[in-house]
Order: C-alpha cells, then sequence, then structure tokens
C-alpha cells in the first residue's frame, strides 16, 4: 500500500498546512510585548511552526468541504486543534512523563529551552485554542459555545487527559485489546473526533445525523492513526518517525504490535478504514478528501 497521498488530498494538505502555518505566524508575531515575554513567545513559535503533518486542522477543513462551507469560517477552529495538539506534544515530552528528546525532528521543548518553559508554553498554547474559538469570525455564538464545549470534554478529565493518565500507568502491563483500545480513544482519538465535530459547528445548520456519522468516522480514523503510530514504532526509522524510534519498547508500553503481532495490526489498521468509509455514507456532502484521508493516515510511512 503506497504511503503517497492522492493528487486531490496532495493539494488540499498543502493548502490547509499553509493556511495554519501562515495563522498560526501571525497569531505569534501579534503578541503585545508588554503582556508577555519574548522567551514565551519564541517557545511558542518553536513547538508549533515548521513542523508536523497538521492532520487534525485538515480534518476540520475537510469536514468544512464536505458540508459546503467556506475553509475561512473554520480557520480558528483548525488553529485551536492544531494548538491544543502542541500543547500535548511539549507536555508528553517532558521527563515526567514520556522523557523524549527529540520532536518533529528536533530537539523537544524542553531540550530546547528548558522544563519550566515548556510546561508555561503548553499551559499558554491551551489557553490560546480556547480564546480562539471565542472569538467572532461570523459563526454564530452558539455554535461556538459548543465548539468550545467539544473541545473541552475531548482534553479534558474525559478525554485525552485520562487517556494520557491511562497510558503513564500502563507502562509495563499487559493489557487486553479492549483495554489498549479505551485508552488510545481517550488519549488520541477524543481530539481527533473533536476535530469533526468543530469543523461541522462551522456551517450555521448541520443536521444531527451526519454529525454522528462524522463523530464515528471520527472514532475510526483516530484508533487507526494509533494503530499505525505502534507500527511505525517499529518498522519505521527514527529520521523518518522525526522522533526515536523503538520509543514503546524503551518505555515498555502496550501497543497494538505487541498485543496482536504486526501482521495482524496491519489488518486491524485496514479495518478501522473501512470502517471510517462506511461511517460517512450517512454524511449529507461531497466527502472525497475525508476518503483520502482515511486511507493516507492508515498508509503512511512516518
Amino acid at each position: 500500500m503506497s504511503a503517497a497521498p492522492t493528487p486531490l488530498l496532495q493539494e488540499f494538505l498543502q493548502r490547509c498546512q499553509s493556511r495554519v502555518e501562515s495563522r498560526l505566524q501571525a497569531i505569534f508575531e501579534g503578541m503585545n510585548p508588554a503582556d508577555t515575554t519574548p522567551n514565551l513567545v519564541r517557545a511558542l513559535q518553536y513547538a508549533c511552526l515548521n513542523g508536523g503533518k497538521r492532520i487534525r486542522p485538515v480534518l476540520v477543513y475537510g469536514t468544512c468541504r464536505t458540508l459546503g462551507v467556506d475553509l475561512e469560517r473554520a480557520d480558528n477552529a483548525a488553529c485551536a486543534v492544531e494548538l491544543v495538539h502542541c500543547y500535548s506534544l511539549a507536555h508528553d515530552d517532558l521527563p515526567s512523563m514520556d522523557n523524549d528528546d527529540m520532536r518533529r525532528g528536533k530537539a523537544s521543548l524542553h531540550k530546547a529551552f528548558d522544563e519550566a518553559t515548556a510546561i508555561l508554553a503548553g499551559d499558554a498554547l491551551q489557553s490560546l485554542a480556547f480564546e480562539l474559538l471565542s472569538r467572532d469570525n461570523g459563526i454564530a455564538a452558539s455554535n461556538r459555545l459548543r465548539m468550545v464545549e467539544a473541545l473541552s470534554r475531548a482534553i479534558g478529565a474525559e478525554g485525552m487527559v485520562a487517556g494520557q493518565d491511562l497510558d503513564f500507568t500502563a507502562s509495563g502491563q499487559k493489557l487486553e485489546e479492549h483495554q489498549l483500545a479505551k485508552l488510545h480513544g481517550l488519549k488520541t482519538g477524543a481530539l481527533i473526533r473533536a476535530c469533526l465535530t468543530l469543523g461541522a459547528l462551522c456551517k450555521d445548520e448541520v443536521d444531527d445525523t451526519s454529525i454522528a456519522a462524522l463523530d464515528q468516522y471520527g472514532r475510526h480514523i483516530g484508533l487507526a492513526f494509533q494503530v499505525q503510530d505502534d507500527i511505525l514504532d517499529v518498522v519505521a526509522n527514527t529520521e523518518a518517525l522525526g522522533k526515536p524510534q523503538g520509543s514503546d519498547q524503551v518505555h515498555d508500553k502496550p501497543t497494538y504490535v505487541s498485543i496482536l503481532g504486526l501482521e495482524a495490526a496491519r489488518k486491524k489498521a485496514s479495518e478501522l478504514t473501512e470502517q471510517a468509509h462506511k461511517a460517512l455514507q450517512a454524511v449529507a456532502g461531497e466527502a472525497a478528501v475525508l476518503h483520502d484521508l482515511a486511507r493516507y493516515i492508515t498508509a503512511r510511512s512516518h
């Protein structure tokens, strides 16, 4: 299976990545020097710019494209989910967590700066995400409130943070597949599902059937994303990954490869992708980009 995106997806990825990069750069450059510190701003830029595939913002934009919504309406939501993702990576890499020295092919934030700066930068990125969602960008206040609620739930004690806690305590443990699915459904999948919800809420009115179908799509690709990450941790090299190869084994973490075996894990990722395709059949819109994204997530080589 090729890891290369289709021409349609390649063009869309590049367009969305450029939108997010330029808008995040403008946000950081627009910070008032009287209200912040140069060290903190540099840390925010280091954590967020010039790196990453921006899959989560692309999911927000891809949902808008599917529902016929102007991508400009999704800029704040797309940047918000990327800010949250970057905050989670900065905190994940800390010595008290995964203690990783590399991220996105360069030194982790706490290695490039220091541990205190990495913690504070992560805190700032999270709060900035919600500030963006609250801003009036032509989306109804009621929809923006629903966005805040969806993202809050996805990354808090019933979402990403709970998954991180499970991940932290799972090292050295032998989990059943359903336990690993819960862990990753919270740690990785909850934010990915929120991306689809936020994208849908960029439309003034969207039917509940489409929102539910998009959520199911997000659930399946979120888990497929993690299964593929587990596979890549075994088969890819450090340069391709942008982080140390084999780090899951070093930290003695349960993975889909360690539980199922490599070939069965690949089959699992493929099955989840097919389920994602089926979920999109209930969405009222042209979902070619989301279909392509599901295939790309499972086929990616890094």
